[in-house]
């Protein structure tokens, strides 16, 4: 599997902001790595004919579990699908946080992802309070578990570790935290997937900039990332492409 950069937009961008897709690829036209870019949903199906013919990959950044129904505001993964989809995050710690969604409910948004023939990109993590417990393994093992879809394979399912307390705040952990924590899920993959496990992607998100990427993928185990505010900017977020096609 090719490693992965994915750009989560979260609630920022409006029809101008494709010309940063648009120079993103006049600068990375064939990257080693796949590049994913998950917009608003209101960009999706834009974003989506402005990659067309490339290697760009569209992706949405939440769908309801449901396939239809009366779900006032939300929208179902045949609908992303439609608008030119390939990849659906779900669990993003934002999510997790601002909307109450327990491991379950993101386990049934992942299952509807992947039934419905696309990538889930489950989100895990610790809040700060929790790794100054010493709980971070014990907290993202749990997340895990309770998360990951039945049927998932490595050609349907990424998992995407993201410490709350690194989300937005310039704050990273060091090297060696990463390369605990990735270790410890590509185990834990093990006992869910079986030999799926040594191709599930697990990318590292959290304050991931031009000036740590070429370290943070150094990091065994570390197969991409999921970068927030950097993606939003086609120098930066092609920067990051850059340092993990040389990785």
């Amino acid at each position: 599997m090719k490693k992965l950069a994915a750009g989560n937009w979260k609630m920022n961008g409006t029809k101008a902001s494709l010309a940063e897709v648009s120079a993103l690829l006049a600068a990375h036209p064939a990257p080693v790595c796949e590049m994913l870019l998950c917009p608003p949903a209101t960009l999706i199906d834009r974003m989506a004919e402005t990659a067309k013919g490339t290697t760009l990959l569209v992706g949405a950044q939440d769908s309801h579990a449901k396939p239809q129904g009366a779900h006032t505001g939300d929208l179902s993964v045949a609908m992303l699908k439609d608008a030119g989809a390939t990849h659906v995050i779900v669990g993003h710690s934002e999510r997790r946080t601002d909307h109450g969604e327990t491991d379950d409910l993101v386990r049934a948004k992942a299952q509807a992802v992947v039934d419905a023939g696309l990538i889930a990109i489950v989100c895990i993590g610790e809040t700060e309070a929790e790794r100054d417990a010493g709980q971070t393994l014990a907290v993202i093992g749990t997340q895990l578990d309770g998360s990951i879809p039945l049927g998932a394979t490595a050609t349907n399912v990424v998992v995407a570790y993201e410490p709350v307390w690194a989300i937005g705040t310039g704050r990273t952990p060091t090297l060696s935290e990463i390369a605990e924590v990735h270790s410890f899920l590509r185990g834990r993959l093990r006992g869910l997937v079986g030999e799926e496990a040594a191709g599930v992607r697990i990318l590292y998100g959290g304050s991931v900039k031009p000036s740590n990427a070429t370290d943070i993928f150094a990091v065994p185990h570390v197969d991409g990332a999921l970068v927030g505010g950097a993606s939003l900017k086609a120098a930066d977020f092609g920067a990051i492409v850059a340092a993990l096609s040389a990785a």
